[in-house]
């Protein structure tokens, strides 16, 4: 049976030494959120994934969700408990408002949250996860009445959320969903169609669902551009906020999937059923996209946390299991073998994978952190900055975390051998898990593309730029400390042949898209280990200050030094690679006629 330890002491570490989130006590939220009383949080975040949560994860998956006759949903046993924990703890409001009932502390801290409980049960936090993106969205766009009326319910976790977006035949191109809304004479709407691929589309987990519905109102223009948003209840909402008659959204069916067995993942049929618009009529994706984009955050944190909780299992194996002896002898000769983590190859998974989990979560916490700035901060510069390196740094989050989480899993199923492949080890549901991030919410091919072709040029290319600069000025100012040396040089290489990428695609990207196109997923994982070297320069820096000012910590941080070291000498390297892919064009690529693949 796989077990699960929350990074509680990594996390802190990150928030209070690389990334001293102290510093921002002048935003809302953050004065509330002392060392203490942050170390209290995790502390308790970490408690109830490890001993709540992580042990419903295997028998969620091997018993599912199972659909009734009647079109009800029910979760695996020990989900509705555990729902009502993690719910009743204010988890799902943790950095939600306090005027809706929220506890208006630093999204960073649900961030974390979001990571610990994937690591623990992926399938089960996406219940909470989606109520989180969709309560996003209805607080962004929703008028002050759908907010009073739908938005405390949801946080208290009485009610939960959806996204319906997908359709049989729409999937990323949302322009062609044909899902229609009739106006009525009361106001409301009349939503007529099927979503398919909705997570957590019907379940027994809360007593109503608010499902947010892309829809397209008769008349309106084409494309995207005729798109709106609408809050279409499970059970319709009374103006006390009682709940009323039932509404016209079933469950067809659950799809039977690859991984997160434990989340219903519905076809969803919408007949005449009653919808609210949220926001302007024809600009539904663009309240849509608040809650994708923080989806895409949720999502690039199930790509670490897996990677995490398998690395974890595979250590943990690796330190036990007897196999072979050391290539330069016996390590311990008082046994028949020695533990296979003696070997080179081994320690090569290992470390890669502990290597990227540090880094990968130091980004994914900045990131936060730019989120709560962005949102929060009374600088308009600082605002803008934060947004900026956000939209530059969310497909990258996104695409790069949960390809590396995958591979990742992989490598850590590798380390068991041929147990990795038997079910009772886990780490089969580790792998199948992991697979379905670099899918929803936007194929990691996607993100490449909006990367490259969106974000990128985006304002003239004020975000890239921007993030030139930092990085620049991050190196630069430990480039005279003899100690920072292993970390700084391989980073400014690597951040030359960033640049030198970026320049290539405003030289060759605009007179021919293709060239975009075929540079862009390798663009996306090479700005992604820049990042993360960028990260482990940080850290770096404040594992070596920490040596001095708790000689106790030293042997920790000597690890951390060892591993940002192995980044840099071992996995930074990449980088080359990836740009010369990425100036190699897209002749080659384009000129295979069909017929001959």
């Amino acid at each position: 049976m796989p077990s699960y330890k929350a990074p509680v002491d990594d996390t802190l570490f990150l928030l209070n030494d690389v990334l001293n989130i102290q510093r921002f006590g002048n935003l809302e939220g953050f004065a509330d959120a002392s060392p203490d009383l942050t170390g209290q949080i995790l502390g308790e975040a970490g408690k109830l994934c490890e001993e709540v949560l992580a042990p419903l994860n295997a028998s969620g998956d091997a018993n599912g969700c199972k659909r009734h006759p009647d079109g009800s949903v029910t979760t695996p046993a020990g989900f509705k408990s555990a729902f009502e924990a993690y719910a009743g703890g204010g988890w799902i409001g943790l950095s939600a408002p306090p005027e809706y009932g929220g506890q208006g502390l630093p999204y960073s801290l649900t961030m974390v949250m979001s990571e610990f409980a994937s690591s623990a049960n992926m399938a089960f936090a996406m219940y909470p996860g989606l109520t989180q993106g969709a309560l996003a969205a209805l607080l962004t766009h929703g008028s002050p009445e759908q907010k009073k009326l739908y938005a405390p319910a949801m946080i208290e976790g009485r009610w939960t959320g959806t996204m319906n977006l997908t359709e049989p035949q729409c999937g990323t191109d949302l322009g062609l969903l044909t899902t229609k809304a009739v106006p009525r004479a009361d106001g409301a709407y009349a939503i007529t169609g099927q979503k398919i691929f909705i997570s957590a589309g019907e379940h027994d987990l809360s007593e109503n669902i608010i499902h947010l519905v892309l829809a397209r109102l008769e008349g309106a223009p084409a494309g995207v551009k005729g798109i709106s948003l609408f809050i279409v209840p499970k059970v319709l909402v009374n103006a006390d906020g009682s709940l009323g008659q039932r509404n016209g959204v079933s469950c067809g069916s659950i799809e039977e999937k690859m991984g997160i067995h434990g989340n219903a993942t519905c076809v969803m049929n919408y007949d005449g059923a009653t919808g609210y618009l949220i926001g302007e009529a024809n600009r539904g994706l663009n309240a849509m996209f608040v809650m994708m984009n923080e989806a895409r955050l949720g999502v690039a944190m199930q790509g670490l946390a897996q990677s995490e909780v398998a690395y974890q299992n595979a250590l943990a194996y690796a330190k036990e299991r007897l196999q072979g002896r050391a290539l330069t002898g016996p390590k311990y000769p008082e046994k028949k073998a020695d533990p296979i983590i003696v070997h080179p190859d081994v320690r090569r998974m290992l470390l890669e994978i502990k290597a990227f989990n540090e880094a990968a979560r130091a980004l994914a916490l900045s990131a936060a952190l730019d989120s709560d700035i962005a949102h929060r901060s009374g600088d308009p510069a600082a605002r803008q900055a934060a947004d900026d390196r956000l939209g530059l740094l969310t497909p990258v989050l996104k695409g790069m975390l949960t390809d590396v989480g995958f591979e990742n899993a992989v490598k850590a199923q590798q380390v068991f051998g041929g147990h990795g492949y038997i079910r009772e080890w886990g780490m089969e549901q580790f792998v199948r898990d992991a697979r379905i991030a670099m899918i929803y919410e936007g194929a990691n091919g996607i993100q490449a593309l909006d990367l490259v072709g969106r974000k990128l040029p985006r304002e003239g290319g004020r975000a890239i730029m921007a993030f030139f600069k930092e990085g620049a000025e991050l190196l630069g100012g430990h480039s005279a400390n003899e100690a920072m040396k292993p970390f700084v040089a391989p980073a400014q290489a690597a951040l030359a042949d960033l640049q030198k990428a970026s320049m290539w695609l405003m030289q060759n990207a605009m007179a021919k898209p293709d060239n975009a196109g075929a540079a862009s997923y390798d663009y996306m994982h090479l700005l992604g280990r820049v990042a993360l070297a960028l990260m482990w320069v940080k850290i770096a820096a404040a594992a070596l200050e920490k040596q001095v000012r708790e000689p106790e910590t030293a042997a920790l941080m000597e690890a951390k030094l060892t591993t940002a070291r192995f980044y840099m000498e071992r996995m930074l390297p990449e980088t080359s690679l990836r740009l010369a892919r990425i100036v190699s064009g897209a002749d080659t690529m384009m000129s295979l006629a069909p017929e001959m693949f």
